[in-house]
């Protein structure tokens, strides 16, 4: 069990990515009605956007 928390807490980043900030994303994308370039839907810009947010926080370590 312990061995199971490990490897989700050294994915954290990613999963917080995924969990909360693509589902928001997606969200504010709708609300305000935004056109996307090439075709995109509010879905697959919001995975796009997390996860490149979330890539770049777990390499680095830091989300900012």
């Amino acid at each position: 069990m312990a061995q199971l928390i490990r490897a989700l807490f050294s994915v954290g980043p990613l999963l917080f990515a995924y969990g909360f900030i693509w589902p928001l994303s997606i969200q504010i994308i709708a609300a305000l009605g935004l056109s996307l370039p090439f075709g995109l839907t509010p879905l697959w810009a919001g995975f796009i956007l997390a996860a490149v947010w979330g890539s770049y926080a777990q390499i680095k370590g830091s989300w900012i």
